[in-house]
């Protein structure tokens, strides 16, 4: 995926890289050492062969200079910090970090090194899968998910804070952000900001039901899964992590759009009853906050293809008649 916040390196930096993260003896000889990995929406991503054959992936912050939305700041610290406290306290495989740089002398961003997941990316190799095998591999998300979200946290917020005390406070906080993104470029979501904050305002009392702040990964889509001889082998990308509400995982969202993917063999590894009255406008909020973002993201990312931003417009309007604005 294009986006001006991949902060693309020329080849002598990457070797510099290479060689602080593995030492001079790792540097790679010829040109055929190295793949920039182009699913990713937000970091650019490398995979390198190093000079002993091993394969890595160097993953870069966007520059300096590139405007992100509120809620991406910081997000490689957030990364790593994810990283270690799933490490810590779960059996969900991650990638190890071997080597962290925030000092900015090789290039103008921070960046980490990681192995390379020999793997398939579940959310490319998904239309090819049988559908009992996709089934068990969505199942096995789910119950991986749920491991992740039995990390407690002292407060609610993202991991490099600001913290809030309550999750209403929080999340208002949260998408109020987005909103703001929006209107500082101003992006055109089809609805009046007002009428959006009016929504919003007049739900926001379901939240008071989530008093206890758990790990929430929220970008856990199958496109950052890496599958191998049906088993999970890898979770990548985890820098939209935050204390929050479970109920807000990407894995949940089908329950208020289908066009967000059937989330019952999710569900069903999760090991989720059906949702209560709360629970579900509870839903319709984060739902309204992811496509608020999806929309919104577009004109931060500087995308020239309108696909996304047409597809989350549409459903814009769907999640706002969940709340019965037409």
């Amino acid at each position: 995926m294009e986006s001006i916040t991949k902060n693309r390196q020329p080849l002598d930096v990457l070797r510099a890289m290479i060689s602080r993260a593995y030492g001079p003896e790792q540097v790679p000889d010829g040109d055929d050492w190295v793949q920039e990995l182009g699913h990713g929406w937000f970091n650019v991503a490398y995979r390198i062969r190093l000079r002993d054959g091993g394969e890595v992936v160097l993953k870069i912050a966007p520059p300096p200079h590139v405007g992100v939305m509120t809620y991406e700041h910081g997000a490689m610290d957030i990364e790593l910090a994810s990283l270690r406290l799933i490490t810590e306290r779960t059996s969900v495989p991650v990638p190890r970090v071997d080597h962290a740089d925030h000092s900015r002398e090789l290039c103008d961003a921070d960046w980490f090194a990681m192995p390379y997941i020999d793997a398939d990316n579940l959310g490319i190799v998904k239309e090819n899968l049988p559908a009992a095998e996709l089934d068990a591999y969505n199942e096995a998300l789910g119950a991986a998910n749920r491991e992740l979200n039995s990390i407690r946290g002292d407060a609610f917020g993202p991991l490099a804070g600001p913290a809030d005390p309550t999750w209403r406070a929080c999340f208002t906080r949260m998408i109020g952000d987005v909103l703001a993104d929006g209107e500082r470029r101003p992006v055109d979501l089809g609805y009046p900001y007002a009428l959006l904050r009016e929504v919003i305002d007049a739900n926001l009392a379901c939240l008071d039901e989530v008093t206890e702040p758990r790990f929430v990964e929220w970008d856990l889509w199958d496109s950052n899964v890496m599958v191998r001889d049906g088993k999970i082998v890898a979770i990548i990308d985890h820098e939209r992590a935050f204390y929050g509400d479970p109920l807000m995982e990407a894995g949940f969202t089908g329950l208020d759009l289908p066009a967000f993917g059937d989330p019952r063999s999710f569900m069903r590894g999760y090991g989720h009853p059906a949702l209560t009255s709360t629970e579900r406008a509870r839903r319709r909020l984060y739902t309204l906050y992811l496509v608020l973002i999806m929309i919104i993201e577009t004109d931060y990312r500087g995308h020239t293809d309108t696909s996304q931003y047409d597809w989350a417009r549409e459903r814009l309007r769907e999640v706002m008649a969940l709340f019965g604005a037409a």
